[in-house]
């Protein structure tokens, strides 16, 4: 396993390097940077060396792009950890039922509905919510965090936490608007995951299901929810831990869409003012975070699915 371990962060590490050249070229698009005075490979090394001493640089308006990120990413973790609890919850017992009744008629219509789900384009999605729950049945507010007017202090980043750790009067109403501005983003960001984690609880259960020990299990006079509690999910949820890094992925590319149509003020709205803007120093620093954040999810999701799954370990060897 150690070696195992060792081998995924070099090539974690060997990433990270690619990625700071992608981001070292992106500070080189600016007409008037200071790393045009290097020579290429000498710039890189010491952008390295920034990198190192914890400076991104500064933004166009003069502020550290280290601050702002600070400032604009635990908005977009907030949203990620809720639409990723609510793939989870809808996902998983989704795709558990499709997989233990496998081409049967419970089978096709979740693994219909998902498909259908699936296509839909997050934008659309995101207006025609906005309009039916916003707009016409007043539900939910139609963008932002929090009312402007529940002033919440800026402690950790996430809004629920910094109002319980605040002293705000009105604690109640305004924990009651977080929620509610949080719902229409959360549901539009959590569709596709919710979909891929059907898929992928799906296939891994009907090749779980047709098992000898799952039908020497059936012999012994268990019944059909205690196999699948004790044997099918037991087996089944294993091996797709890995694929949480993909799945991860792909929130973070959706999460760029989402905050834009909502007005969210996470990293994705930011990276996306930023691009605007031609502010190159931003941007790389986005990159960066990103990238770097999206590489760490696959180290783990893979170092985990190892632990559990010893047969992801042997897959792996065997490839080398």
């Amino acid at each position: 396993m150690l070696i195992y371990t060792l081998r995924r962060l070099n090539l974690f590490l060997i990433t990270l390097v690619i990625l700071t050249l992608v981001a070292y070229n992106i500070m080189l698009l600016a007409p008037h940077s200071n790393w045009h005075q290097f020579d290429y490979w000498i710039g890189w090394i010491y952008y390295i060396r920034q990198l190192l001493d914890g400076d991104l640089g500064l933004a166009a308006n003069g502020s550290p792009v280290v601050e702002t990120l600070a400032h604009v990413a635990p908005a977009t973790l907030e949203l990620c950890f809720a639409a990723l609890f609510i793939s989870l919850i809808v996902g998983v017992p989704l795709g558990t039922l499709a997989g233990i009744r496998s081409q049967g008629p419970a089978d096709k219509v979740i693994s219909s509905f998902a498909l259908v789900v699936f296509s839909i384009p997050t934008f659309w999605l995101a207006i025609l919510f906005i309009m039916v729950f916003s707009l016409d049945l007043q539900w939910f507010p139609v963008s932002g965090r929090y009312n402007l007017l529940y002033e919440i202090p800026h402690i950790s980043g996430f809004a629920l936490v910094d109002l319980w750790l605040s002293d705000l009067p009105l604690q109640g109403k305004a924990a009651t608007d977080i929620v509610r501005h949080l719902v229409l983003p959360t549901l539009t960001l959590a569709v596709v995951p919710t979909t891929e984690i059907i898929k992928m609880v799906r296939d891994s259960m009907a090749y779980v299901m047709r098992q000898n020990y799952i039908k020497a299990a059936a012999t012994k006079g268990l019944s059909k929810t205690e196999i699948v509690l004790r044997h099918g999910m037991k087996n089944a949820i294993p091996p797709i831990i890995p694929n949480f890094g993909l799945l991860v992925s792909t929130m973070v590319t959706f999460v760029i869409i989402v905050e834009s149509v909502f007005n969210w003020p996470g990293i994705g709205r930011w990276l996306l003012d930023t691009l605007i803007a031609k502010d190159y120093v931003s941007v790389q620093g986005g990159v960066l975070v990103i990238g770097g954040f999206v590489l760490l999810i696959n180290i783990i999701s893979d170092v985990l699915g190892a632990l559990m799954n010893p047969l992801v370990r042997k897959k792996w060897y065997a490839l080398k």
